[in-house]
């Protein structure tokens, strides 16, 4: 089985080089030239297009224009899964564009070049059954099962309610404590530390991610709402407790 990664940016170049150390055939694609990455093999966009299986590790935001410009050179019956942080939009795209030749499975692996840099034993995989044979999906499951990962289906819906009061509040608490401009100190309290940590792990992502997951989640508006309604209801019993 040839699997394809489409996308060598931070993450793509990450997860293809976990599911070669799983001893998977992996072939890598990037419009960029890029570094070697142990056990997968670089290839032209035809050739990672060719595969059996082919992971799409685009950013959301390129989502569209990506899959309508592939899609007529995707292997037919290939099995496609996308990575994306929000699964309704790239899942539509994906049905509406692909399912024709193509089984589909959405896809999230919880995890990046940080939290998964010691292994990702552990760490939650999301998959989102689409349009492919229950024996695919199974399999799948069973490997990413096999790697230690806590492997939870569930619907494209689910995923993203679940996903901005969680994912989605942590990237916008760490872009805010970023614009704050914190500073390390000896006296740090463990909670301090906590919350540079946030800062740290979110920031290293690319600016853009953090754009898609607000605004491509149908669910983030809410969570930014309630977000700031907390914060201004804070402010302002500070200020009654400072005029009594």
């Amino acid at each position: 089985m040839r699997v394809g990664v489409y996308g060598l940016g931070r993450f793509g170049a990450f997860w293809a080089r976990v599911l070669s150390e799983h001893k998977l055939e992996v072939y890598g694609y990037s419009r960029h030239p890029k570094d070697p990455i142990d056990g997968v093999t670089i290839v032209s966009e035809d050739e990672v297009l060719s595969c059996d299986v082919i992971f799409l590790c685009v950013a959301i935001s390129s989502f569209s224009e990506v899959v309508e410009r592939i899609k007529d050179k995707i292997k037919p019956g290939a099995l496609v899964m996308d990575t994306c942080s929000v699964k309704l939009y790239p899942s539509d795209i994906m049905q509406k564009r692909l399912s024709n030749k193509c089984s589909l499975i959405a896809t999230h692996p919880m995890f990046g070049p940080d939290s998964g840099k010691n292994g990702v034993k552990g760490l939650p995989m999301i998959i989102c059954p689409l349009s492919a044979p229950v024996v695919e999906v199974s399999k799948w499951s069973r490997l990413f099962q096999g790697w230690g990962l806590r492997v939870i289906r569930m619907t494209c819906d689910e995923h993203d309610r679940q996903a901005a009061w969680s994912q989605g509040i942590t990237h916008l608490v760490g872009r805010v404590l970023d614009g704050m401009d914190l500073r390390d100190t000896p006296i740090a309290t463990t909670g301090f530390l906590a919350l540079r940590a946030v800062e740290e792990q979110t920031c290293h992502d690319p600016l853009q991610l953090f754009y898609d997951l607000q605004r491509y989640n149908p669910y983030t508006r809410e969570m930014r709402q309630s977000f700031h309604q907390s914060v201004e209801k804070i402010m302002k019993d500070l200020k009654n407790q400072e005029q009594l």
